[in-house]
């Protein structure tokens, strides 16, 4: 069987309503770049990616046009409009590619340290399991809650902490975007893959600094890992 591509979506279409501000936070900067940037980059400079996909709001399709162009980035094969949820903005880049099966690894913009050890660990499970998530162990107790009344302690070894990109066969994620068209109570994609029970979830080690960027604050730390690096 021939080797199968290798597919990289970057879901780039989120306002970022926390982290304020008068653009979404993928167009703003660390350092001299901005989160898209380096988003994108990081699948960019993958020697076993293939092509990837932007995913973005329909009013910021130039802009993130102009950002790629003046970044000479070789991958991107196309940028796609996304939609009202994650959800939907998953399904437009997934529905995008045209091959009966391909690797597809589904990354948030928002966490633009994603280092290439996880992306290439992603790519490997894929060669094993149809559908692969990152994760990182959970370092604070969790508990469950109900009108703040403690119910629960999960034990917190086995909790983990999910990042991005999450992976999968395009047949499977397919197949789950079709079953999930008029559902949309999920978070994730691999929650699409557990509702319909298609396939075992293999998890990948996270790192922490593959972290999402949700506040302002959080630029600050993205330049002191990237200070450090």
């Amino acid at each position: 069987m021939s080797k199968l591509k290798n597919y990289a979506i970057i879901l780039a279409s989120g306002t970022g309503t926390r982290f304020g501000g008068n653009i979404p936070k993928q167009f703003e900067k660390i350092k001299n770049k901005t989160i898209l940037e380096y988003s994108i980059g990081a699948f960019d400079k993958n020697d076993l990616i293939d092509e990837i996909i932007v995913v973005v709001n329909f009013s910021y399709l130039d802009k993130t046009n102009d950002i790629i162009k003046k970044a000479n980035f070789e991958k991107v094969s196309k940028v796609v409009e996304g939609g009202k949820l994650r959800k939907d903005s998953s399904r437009n880049g997934v529905f995008s590619i045209s091959d009966n099966e391909a690797n597809v690894l589904i990354h948030d913009c928002a966490r633009p340290l994603v280092s290439q050890r996880i992306i290439n660990d992603c790519i490997c499970a894929l060669d094993r399991y149809n559908a692969v998530n990152v994760a990182v162990k959970s370092t604070d107790t969790v508990i469950e809650v109900s009108d703040n009344i403690i119910k629960s302690v999960p034990n917190r070894e086995n909790l983990r902490c999910c990042q991005t990109p999450q992976c999968f066969k395009l047949s499977i994620i397919k197949k789950a975007h079709e079953l999930s068209m008029n559902d949309d109570n999920f978070s994730d994609d691999c929650g699409l893959i557990l509702k319909h029970n298609l396939a075992d979830i293999f998890v990948v080690e996270g790192d922490i600094a593959n972290f999402k960027i949700t506040y302002k604050n959080d630029i600050f730390l993205a330049e002191k890992i990237l200070g450090n690096v």
